[in-house]
């Protein structure tokens, strides 16, 4: 596919969910865990996103996820409603036996005149992801201008927007979860965390990128640490900046992400959602290593870490 969206344009998601947790602090929490030791990941379960496929590839995306032995699959909410022309998407997920587990949608947060149409659109996207029997809305922020934007601007409506989308997509039995993204309305890290520190946390959640808070210039465990209690689903991503083809990111394991400290934190935690690992691919000059075999470099990474696959 080329996708509509790429998560080079979302840096930065937020997660909109169900119930309130407060943000305690947690920076007691100690360093990277000796996981590939320890043997305590077996219970970790590992979905993956579609992007490192094309959209108009989404076929083969489900059957390459699924044949590596994810757990679930996550795609946009544009690709659901495209489907849905052809059929829907549920009987490519049945043929190849992985559930849905999260869609992605872009919201604006910024622009009020289009507040209706995108609350509605939010709404709608939600259904279908109820209705293939997935969990999570994943919320990216929009696109911006960084050059041109001051966030303190923006920052009451972006929180309003959030909790009002939550509240929306909440409607229709489905958690929220918001994202942070490069390029996007909420980029940096104290945007990151203002928004944060001022949503209703009834209704919205966190779903950290942690690969784009690594290319970002943030600590990806600092984050997950301080909103451990926020976190109902991630993305669980490595960057290296090498292959302009995967816009800088890498198989798991072969960047600068700290995955075992990450997942050692993860590692017994109740979630909603799940921990989704995701590859993107430049549709306009797309890596020449195919997909399937990308995924499965990261997916022999996570196994030496004990994480375990469907048989």
């Amino acid at each position: 596919m080329k996708p509509t969206h790429t998560r080079r344009a979302f840096t930065k998601t937020m997660a909109l969910a169900a119930p309130a947790l407060l943000l305690p602090d947690v920076s007691a929490l100690g360093g990277s865990p000796d996981v590939k030791s320890s043997g305590k990941l077996g219970k970790i379960h590992v979905g993956h996103t579609g992007i490192t496929w094309s959209n108009d590839q989404i076929d083969q995306a489900v059957a390459g996820i699924a044949s590596l032995g994810f757990y679930g699959f996550e795609t946009f909410g544009e690709v659901l409603e495209k489907w849905e022309t052809q059929g829907g998407l549920g009987q490519i997920l049945e043929k190849n036996h992985i559930p849905l587990i999260s869609g992605y949608s872009t919201v604006s947060l910024i622009d009020t005149a289009r507040k209706s149409d995108e609350l509605e659109k939010a709404v709608r996207r939600a259904g279908l992801i109820k209705k293939y029997c997935g969990r999570i809305m994943v919320v990216g922020p929009n696109s911006v201008d960084r050059t041109a934007y001051n966030f303190a601007d923006h920052k009451a409506g972006i929180v309003a927007m959030l909790n009002e989308t939550a509240k929306a997509v909440a409607g229709r039995g489905r958690d929220c979860r918001a994202a942070s993204a490069t390029g996007t309305c909420v980029e940096s890290r104290d945007e990151t965390y203002a928004v944060l520190h001022a949503v209703d946390t009834r209704y919205v959640k966190f779903g950290p990128d942690i690969g784009q808070r690594t290319k970002g210039g943030s600590d990806a465990v600092e984050m997950v640490k301080d909103f451990m209690p926020l976190i109902e689903y991630m993305h669980l991503k490595d960057y290296n900046g090498a292959n302009s083809h995967l816009l800088g990111y890498c198989a798991l394991g072969q960047g600068k992400v700290d995955i075992p400290a990450i997942l050692g934190l993860m590692e017994g935690k109740k979630i909603d959602g799940m921990i989704m690992g995701e590859l993107d691919n430049d549709w306009g000059s797309p890596s020449s290593t195919p997909p399937l075999d990308l995924l499965r470099a990261s997916k022999s990474y996570l196994q030496t870490l004990g994480v375990k696959f469907r048989a």
